[in-house]
């Protein structure tokens, strides 16, 4: 397939996932180098919330303009800003390894929370609830995927995509205690329900902020 950038957004996205994926190579390779001494640890395997966006930046050219292309834009624009914002505010998780993977952690959480305002700027996103509700299929296909890698990577609940293993209660904070209280699917079912609904208020935030036009 020939790579098109039909709109200048699309290059600005694309060089984001371009950096956004040397920044994750070193962070894997420093990991499985230094860190693991040449053991892979399926605990950071990249496909957490946080991770999406590279993958979605790299392929937002080869999306037609349509639904499906704006779907993706508000998927970014909304998850994004929130796993951005949600980092920040608890960086435990980046924050214990080594300088290089902690300064790794703030520039990726700050790229997203940028990534998401520029999508807002330029108005790709669906500013509409109906623009929000299509992004909740994309949301389902993702937890699948994290919960096949949860379920298919060795070690039976070494990997944690999305933090919603089915091996042990969600290793996030407050949702851990509620997970001890009424159990580990239910747990997982409630969080995801969480960050559905935080991503949904963030969509009528930067829905009503100026310069957002409806496509």
């Amino acid at each position: 397939m020939k790579t098109r950038f039909p709109l200048p957004a699309d290059r600005v996205l694309f060089v984001c996932g371009l950096f956004l994926a040397g920044c994750e190579l070193y962070k894997q390779m420093f990991l499985y180098l230094v860190i693991n001494g040449g053991r892979y640890d399926w605990w950071y395997f990249p496909f957490q919330l946080c991770s999406l966006p590279v993958y979605l930046c790299l392929l937002m050219p080869y999306f037609r303009e349509g639904t499906l292309k704006t779907t993706v834009y508000t998927f970014l624009q909304d998850y994004g800003m929130l796993g951005g914002i949600a980092a920040l505010l608890v960086p435990d998780g980046f924050r214990h390894l080594h300088w290089t993977l902690t300064l790794h952690g703030y520039v990726w959480h700050i790229m997203l929370i940028l990534i998401a305002l520029f999508i807002r700027a330029t108005a790709q996103s669906d500013r509409s609830t109906r623009g929000f509700l299509r992004t909740l299929p994309l949301f389902a296909c993702f937890c699948l995927i994290a919960t096949l890698i949860n379920l298919l990577a060795p070690g039976c609940g070494e990997a944690d995509m999305f933090y919603i293993s089915p091996y042990y209660p969600t290793t996030q904070p407050v949702f851990h205690e509620i997970a001890l209280r009424i159990g580990i699917l239910p747990g997982n079912l409630f969080y995801l329900f969480c960050v559905c609904l935080g991503a949904y208020l963030i969509h009528r935030i930067l829905a009503f902020l100026p310069g957002h036009t409806a496509r």
